[in-house]
């Protein structure tokens, strides 16, 4: 549409011109045509919203037909005197067609999306109407028809929340939907483990407390869920983030350069209600019994420092109002000077505080020696010794919501931030369930169920430790200029430490029409990712290594797919260069894969399996070749870039071809042996934050959706007594 309306209009067409404005019109046309089929569908299937959705779909594909008429151009010799109207004689018609369009299309993305809302609020009423009668059940039969309903409940749920959390813009607001999600995954499970030890043993005051702790979790973060999705808080409600000393050190520092270019913007009891703010929050660390004596001291004396320079700067500041002088002005920016390097040092100082405490109290706790005591006098049924134990978890509890809190001060970046408070959250909420199962599992210790239900909550514990070493390499990251690097799936390796060449290398960002050229390619890729998925959610052993290397590659191959739309993390020409050659690697791997499974096939399946194998090696060193040459000029590094998702595309072909052809022989092969391997325990299933390489835009804390779905499968399974 930008293309027809700018075109400028010269005396002299060429036969060339007017076909390049017919096959836009054409493709405007095509293009409108496939998108409003896909809005009629959905109109089709939502009754309350199928006349506006039919209108807007009507008014769209009228628009479209109508810049199609407008630039069928390419037949007509002089355009501009036969009575057929076109873009040459009636350029405000075209002009019109492509307001009514934008505004049409936007009509229908409107629509669609309150349809998608929708879905998502009523799918969670569900999962809530059932919960309530899960609460309410009082017979283990009628429990596991329930929770058979319910997980089948929580998977739609997922796969809807999971779909939205993708396409959220916001990073504060995909990272609040991730963690909600985090402990809808997590409470699951816990909630069908605590559910079974209270029908067990419904006089247990302590198994009940266990129980009702896990209902009202799930219950409000089905609650933020919504908030998040609609965009609303209860009751009007505004939210008031937390500030941390980060953000507001930022900000203090932003304001006070700010008096280069304005001396009047803002007043000095700005200023200082500001900085108050800040020190104010530092008090977070030199109260906390946690903080080492030297942190303490250095902190306080980098606050009285502070104070100091504010004073000098706002002096001199008052001066520069009244007489803007040439030595006043250069003594503003010496005070300009000093007072951000002292909020620097300041910021350095609560940072390592902040990361010592936490690194120092991961590692004291990486043994779970009070878990494994809580487990192992919980069985003896020595409730005096579990006493002792849970005091002791919960001043661990009281230590790791602690270094939480300080976390987030020094996080950078509100995603994080969130994340710290996440975390916060589940120390103070899984220490008193550990305990009140721990205490279940004393009062009944020959019990399988409330051993299993206590194991199920000390696993919880142990996750989020692990999460927050990965979430203190993240902030560490972050404070080291490494922003944007996320561990949790990152194939790509830092510059200069993989390949000695990178350093005579200048990334370079494609320019609009570049990206242009590559996104018809992008989108085959993105396709390509898609079928891949798919053929991977087939296998039963997702711990496989074919399926781990499959599902590798195509997040790779997907974040490569953002880079064609100027999305994602890959931002310059060099960080897609080096994704590529980590692709290629990855296939390299998957093909040595091949070659092992090759000897657990049948000797007439071999042969292709081999050839196909070869093939897959062909390409990826092709693709390693591509990657790896050297490439001087923009005109240069386009062409590379074409070419490395050209031949990424050819990769995610052939492995389209592969994974069919394994999932078939691997079958042929169990049929043949007569067995099947069982389907992986839930827990052991269960999509593990750090584990593998997914892409948060497309995977951002799956929930578990597999795992879940092989847990209400086995749901039969479940003991009967």
């Amino acid at each position: 549409i930008t293309t027809l309306i700018n075109h400028k209009d010269k005396p002299k067409r060429s036969d060339k011109t007017l076909q390049a404005i017919q096959r836009v019109g054409q493709a405007v046309n095509l293009a409108v045509g496939r998108f409003v089929t896909v809005g009629e569908a959905i109109a089709n299937e939502n009754h309350e919203l199928k006349e506006e959705m039919s209108v807007a779909c009507i008014e769209a594909r009228r628009a479209g037909e109508t810049i199609a008429q407008l630039t069928d151009v390419a037949s007509l010799d002089h355009p501009e005197s036969d009575s057929h109207i076109t873009i040459f004689t009636d350029k405000t018609g075209v002009v019109k067609a492509a307001r009514l369009l934008l505004s049409s299309v936007t009509k229908v993305l409107v629509l669609a999306d309150r349809i998608v809302i929708k879905q998502i609020i009523t799918s969670r009423n569900k999962v809530l109407a059932t919960m309530e009668q899960l609460e309410k059940v009082s017979s283990f039969q009628e429990f596991v028809q329930i929770f058979s309903q319910f997980g089948n409940e929580m998977v739609e749920f997922a796969h809807l929340t999971g779909d939205r959390q993708n396409d959220l813009k916001d990073e504060k607001k995909k990272a609040r939907m991730a963690a909600s999600r985090a402990v809808l995954e997590k409470c699951t499970m816990m909630l069908l483990t605590a559910s079974k030890t209270c029908l067990r043993h419904p006089d247990c005051e302590s198994a009940r407390i266990n129980k009702d702790g896990v209902f009202h979790r799930m219950r409000l973060a089905l609650e933020q869920v919504i908030e998040i999705v609609t965009d609303s808080r209860p009751n009007g409600e505004n939210e008031m983030a937390p500030i941390s000393i980060y953000s507001g050190i930022r900000e203090f520092k932003n304001k006070v350069e700010g008096l280069r270019e304005n001396l009047y913007f803002l007043s000095k009891e700005n200023l200082s209600t500001m900085l108050e703010v800040i020190l104010e929050h530092t008090e977070d660390f030199t109260d906390s019994a946690y903080t080492s004596h030297e942190h303490r001291e250095h902190i306080l004396e980098l606050s009285k420092q502070a104070k100091m320079e504010l004073e000098q700067l706002v002096s001199v500041w008052m001066q520069a109002q009244n007489q803007k002088t040439k030595d006043l002005m250069e003594d503003l920016e010496v005070a300009i000077l000093k007072t951000c390097q002292c909020m620097n040092e300041l910021k350095r100082e609560v940072h390592s505080a902040a990361t010592s405490l936490a690194a120092d109290l991961l590692k004291y706790h990486t043994d779970h020696m009070v878990l494994k005591a809580l487990k192992i006098t919980g069985v003896e049924g020595n409730l005096e010794a579990v006493a002792e134990y849970t005091c002791k978890l919960s001043e661990q509890k009281e230590q790791l919501v602690e270094m939480c809190r300080l976390l987030r001060h020094v996080s950078g970046t509100e995603p994080l931030e969130i994340t710290c408070i996440h975390a916060e959250d589940t120390f103070q909420v899984t220490g008193p369930q550990i305990i009140s199962a721990a205490e279940t599992l004393a009062l009944h210790p020959s019990s399988k169920i409330a051993k299993e239900n206590l194991e199920v909550f000390c696993e919880a514990w142990e996750s989020q430790l692990s999460d927050m070493s990965l979430l203190l390499r993240e902030i560490n990251d972050v404070f080291e200029g490494r922003r944007g690097e996320k561990r949790v799936y990152l194939s790509l390796p830092r510059p200069g430490k993989h390949n000695a060449n990178l350093k005579a290398l200048k990334p370079v960002k494609l320019d609009t029409e570049e990206q242009a050229k590559i996104a018809k390619l992008g989108l085959e890729l993105h396709l390509l990712t898609s079928d891949v998925d798919s053929e991977t959610e087939k296998w039963e052993d997702q711990e496989n290594e074919i399926v781990q290397h499959g599902q590798g590659m195509s997040s790779m191959a997907y974040s490569m797919y953002l880079f064609t739309r100027g999305e994602g993390l890959l931002k310059t020409t060099q960080d897609l260069f080096h994704q590529a050659e980590i692709f290629a690697t990855e296939g390299t791997k998957l093909a040595s894969a091949l070659h092992a499974f090759s000897d657990q096939v049948h000797e007439d399946d071999k042969p292709l399996l081999l050839l196909e194998a070869e093939k897959l090696i062909s390409v990826c060193k092709q693709l390693q070749i591509t990657a790896k040459a050297s490439a001087q000029g923009k005109s240069a590094t386009f062409t590379k870039v074409d070419a490395c998702i050209l031949k990424t595309r050819n990769v995610m072909t052939l492995l389209c071809q592969l994974l069919p052809l394994c999932f078939k022989l691997l079958r042929k092969n169990k049929a043949g042996n007569g067995c099947l391997k069982p389907a992986p325990p839930w827990k052991e299933d269960r999509i593990r934050t750090g584990t593998n390489a997914h892409t948060p835009e497309r995977r951002a804390e799956t929930f578990g959706i597999k795992s879940l779905e092989n847990h209400v499968t086995n749901m039969t399974f479940l003991e009967s007594k």
